[in-house]
């Protein structure tokens, strides 16, 4: 039986996991579960699968979520500390899925105890690669990639020489934006960029997908991960969503993964790690599909594909500074201050600011440097919201 935590617990990819983990109820034992502010979900889920602990990030719901769980034996707490506190329990295997830079911290401790993370937290390699990697080196732990893109190409490199790999090519289905004219994209509201053709995602990935700030995510995600050149990192649309990537090698080849739009493919494959069980999926039926499609990236549509390779390519602590003022814009944007367009706009000021103060962005690449460069990124993001920015009624 192997012990599990899942951080992120009550989103779209702790869910996921939950789906799995239930229908093989002998296979694992659950150390902890975490989550935001569904305190009826996370009891409801803590309950069911006996876990040791629940937290709630949100410390004002402590006594909702000791009153949820009333009776069952499971320990209560709440807060940023409780929730690297849970990371640190001994477990085998644990599921980095806490949405945004809030995922970092109880990452690193699920390191430090030297287990397997699968990490669906993307922000902590674009925030802190050099950091994340060598603390699972250290510690001996191992990291295993669940976006869908990066389970792909860890899949697609297995057994292969990474000194062989010529390119990576990464997909995007394009989200909900990607066929509308360029001209409307202006007007385009919160609800309609948080409706995605493909993929049933949460809100703020959603609409990430449509601006495409997802992705730039995972070309420095993918960057840190298997150290890729970004001259090597090349993006697709892809809009069937079906090949989550593809690694080309120096002979020519292209290794291909395809499969469904289903998060359970890539969580499966990490929680099953290194082996391959039966996955709840569909197989598809390529005879019925017929055909797939990719286009090149319009970078006028989707400008923060270039951004992301402006952080490759000033290093240190740019990505931090990114990631907050991405999380940032889009927080202005659900607000209705700013314009779907306007997201890449703050992001890019945002990023020529900081980048402009000297010591910065080269500092050390350490959690309170990283915290701090956070809360520097993103008090410019919210300044930097002007009359030519804001959104017109």
């Amino acid at each position: 039986m192997r012990r599990v935590t899942i951080l992120g617990a009550t989103g779209s990819i702790g869910q996921n996991t939950i789906d799995l983990i239930d229908r093989d109820p002998e296979g694992f034992e659950v150390v902890a579960l975490t989550g935001g502010r569904n305190i009826a979900r996370l009891a409801e889920d803590a309950r069911r699968l006996r876990a040791q602990l629940a937290v709630t990030a949100d410390e004002a719901l402590l006594p909702d979520l000791r009153a949820a769980l009333q009776g069952s034996g499971v320990e209560a707490a709440a807060g940023a500390q409780a929730l690297c506190e849970a990371a640190s329990r001994p477990a085998d295997w644990v599921m980095s899925a806490i949405v945004g830079f809030a995922g970092l911290a109880p990452g690193l401790a699920a390191l430090e105890q030297g287990t397997v993370l699968a990490l669906a937290n993307k922000e902590s390699l674009v925030t802190a690669g050099p950091l994340v990697m060598e603390t699972a080196r250290r510690h001996g732990a191992t990291i295993l990639p669940v976006d869908s893109e990066h389970s792909a190409v860890f899949q697609a490199m297995a057994g292969q020489d990474v000194a062989a790999v010529e390119r990576v090519i990464i997909t995007a289905s394009g989200g909900a934006f990607r066929d509308w004219p360029l001209e409307r994209l202006a007007h385009a509201t919160p609800e309609e960029a948080a409706t995605h053709p493909n993929w049933d995602m949460g809100q703020r990935i959603t609409i990430d997908s449509a601006s495409m700030f997802n992705k730039a995510l995972e070309v420095i995600e993918t960057h840190e991960f298997f150290g890729t050149d970004p001259d090597r990192i090349e993006v697709l649309v892809h809009p069937e969503s079906l090949v989550h990537a593809l690694v080309g090698y120096r002979d020519g080849g292209l290794m291909a993964h395809v499969g469904p739009p289903d998060m359970r493919h890539a969580i499966g494959y990490a929680l099953n790690w290194p082996e391959r069980h039966a996955l709840p999926v569909e197989r598809l039926d390529l005879a019925a599909i017929g055909q797939l499609t990719f286009r090149a990236p319009d970078e006028a549509r989707w400008p923060a594909l270039r951004l992301a390779r402006e952080v490759i390519r000033r290093g240190g602590l740019s990505g931090a500074v990114f990631n907050a003022a991405k999380e940032e814009a889009l927080d202005l944007f659900l607000a209705r201050r700013i314009g779907f367009m306007d997201m890449a706009t703050v992001v890019e000021r945002s990023m020529e600011r900081v980048f402009a103060q000297p010591g910065h962005i080269d500092a050390e690449i350490s959690l309170d440097n990283i915290v701090a460069i956070d809360h520097l990124a993103r008090d410019t993001a919210r300044h930097s919201v002007g009359s030519d920015t804001r959104r017109r009624s």
